[in-house]
């Protein structure tokens, strides 16, 4: 009886600090993408800064990114309503969505080689390394959102998530909906700042 106390206890304990553990990692991508696009903005006083268009697969690979943040919200709502299945095909169609975006990205940089635009070597470019190379990270990211989802949509099948008990779904959400606001910042910062 007092082992299962204790178990209770450390299972409310870890709930009471999952979220804040969550919003302290976030807060340090923050900081770092803060250093990787300040390095950005202070490299553009160089002589040899190259200005370009961003290139049209980042537009894309946006929409689908802001299409994503919308599936994964309605996704938490059916399953809050008790519509598993219409939450797990959101959930799913969230996961496509993110798999689509580092796709696009893919092709943006292919894009961007095509141009004569290279993230290393004798013809690249300070403006476009930092471009590739701040996109990369994000993308890095994001990846590790994919995981997350994968991790979510195995706990959806695994009836792990229950209107009254969402917590792994929601912190899944958070993380998602971060990156996905992250993104947004930085295509912004990019379109805006050459």
């Amino acid at each position: 009886m007092e082992k299962e106390v204790l178990q209770e206890e450390l299972k409310v304990a870890r709930k009471k600090s999952a979220k804040p553990m969550l919003w302290v990692s976030m807060i340090s991508m923050v900081m770092f993408f803060a250093g990787l696009t300040s390095a950005y903005v202070i490299s553009m006083k160089r002589d040899d800064w190259v200005t370009f268009d961003l290139p049209n697969a980042f537009y894309i690979s946006t929409v689908l990114i802001l299409v994503s943040s919308l599936t994964i919200f309605l996704s938490q709502r059916f399953l809050k309503k008790g519509n598993r299945p219409l939450s797990l095909a959101l959930l799913v169609t969230t996961l496509i969505l993110g798999i689509a975006f580092v796709w696009y990205q893919y092709i943006g940089f292919n894009e961007l080689k095509a141009a004569g635009l290279y993230f290393t070597g004798p013809t690249s470019t300070v403006s476009t390394s930092f471009l590739i190379g701040i996109t990369l990270m994000h993308v890095l990211h994001l990846a590790a959102g994919i995981i997350v989802l994968f991790v979510v949509i195995y706990n959806h099948f695994k009836n792990k998530y229950k209107p009254n008990d969402l917590l792994g779904f929601e912190l899944g959400s958070i993380f998602w909906h971060f990156v996905d606001l992250l993104w947004i910042c930085l295509f912004f910062f990019f379109y805006f700042i050459r």
